[in-house]
């Protein structure tokens, strides 16, 4: 088939519990756009078990068509299921993009459906933009442990497949009046594709560090000094009920775990309020927060690059600084 028989910008629409993730509302923002430069749709894959009600919700954030395919077999993600449904429904109706967010299932799903329909996929986005000559996907991705940023097409196969960082794309505000096409697939599993069978979730893992949810990130850097000295950073972050990240550098001196990494070998961010202790702000940190609504940077060097990018500064020491920030809030919340 010739790669103008394809058509459309899909995304997979993750869901969990029989809620969607955030990263479905971001690629769903990033999908639009794309669309309209194409002058294409943009569709919703959603698998699950009564899952129907969750496709007005994804038209409402930019989707015009939302392939649902409700099955038993669905309710818990399952590589094998999953695959062989979106497999068979990509050969029926020739996309031309498909994007799935970078979170634990999309990594797991994308590349078995990739080698399934045969074809590539890059991994790991953290831009995705359409040339307008060619009409070929542009998918930016860091390369050398992130030394330096690479961009990738794909113009001799179809469709196109990307994961996508979560945090790096912008989800559209719902529009409830938004109407769109809801289309129930085929989505019968063979007994033989389910290789394995969910008898019973005991618990659900949680994971220690959710740093591409919160809307409040407090980051350390070097600046803090010793492993120590991540403490004064950890207590502002408790007393504004945020979350405790952490720059590059200090991940592999060993001070904090490498979950609180924020940055472009780490977690891609945006949240509501992001404060910066003692980070200068390298390149591929500041591309891993720069999103963030805003940008407070406390820092002893007045020529640090993390000011380039903040709406408020502090120049001092942060071991001054910080305790004084949380002894105020503390403060203001009053007795416990």
């Amino acid at each position: 088939m010739a790669i103008e028989d394809h058509k459309d910008v899909w995304i997979f629409a993750e869901q969990r519990h029989g809620e969607l993730s955030k990263a479905s509302f971001q690629l769903l923002g990033k999908g639009r756009e794309l669309a309209n430069t194409l002058g294409q749709r943009l569709c919703a894959v959603l698998l699950g078990e009564n899952v129907d009600r969750l496709a007005q919700e994804l038209i409402a954030h930019g989707a015009d068509i939302v392939y649902t395919g409700d099955n038993p077999k669905l309710k818990n993600f399952q590589t094998d299921t999953y695959t062989h449904v979106i497999s068979k429904l990509i050969g029926q109706y020739k996309p031309n993009i498909m994007l799935y967010g970078a979170t634990h299932i999309g990594r797991d799903l994308a590349p078995r459906i990739a080698q399934r329909v045969w074809v590539g996929l890059t991994a790991d986005c953290t831009g995705l933009t359409i040339d307008e000559e060619t009409g070929n996907l542009l998918q930016t991705r860091p390369a050398f442990g992130g030394n330096l940023m690479a961009t990738i097409k794909t113009p001799n196969h179809r469709p196109v497949m990307s994961t996508v960082r979560p945090g790096v794309m912008k989800a559209l505000d719902a529009d409830p009046s938004r109407t769109g096409e809801i289309i129930p697939i085929d989505a019968d599993v063979p007994d033989d594709v389910m290789i394995l069978r969910v008898v019973e979730i005991v618990k659900e893992a949680k994971h220690a560090v959710n740093l591409e949810d919160a809307e409040i990130i407090v980051s350390g850097g070097r600046g803090v000094g010793s492993p120590e000295g991540f403490k004064v950073v950890s207590d502002l972050a408790d007393a504004l009920n945020g979350v405790l990240g952490a720059s590059r550098a200090t991940v592999d001196l060993g001070w904090i775990d490498q979950t609180h990494q924020v940055g472009q070998t780490g977690k891609t961010v945006a949240p509501v309020l992001y404060i910066a202790c003692g980070i200068s702000g390298a390149i591929q940190h500041r591309a891993g927060m720069q999103g963030s609504d805003y940008i407070i940077a406390i820092n002893k060097d007045p020529d640090a690059p993390i000011f380039g990018i903040a709406h408020f500064g502090i120049i001092g020491d942060l071991h001054e600084i910080v305790p004084k920030l949380t002894s105020e809030l503390n403060k203001l919340k009053g007795p416990a």
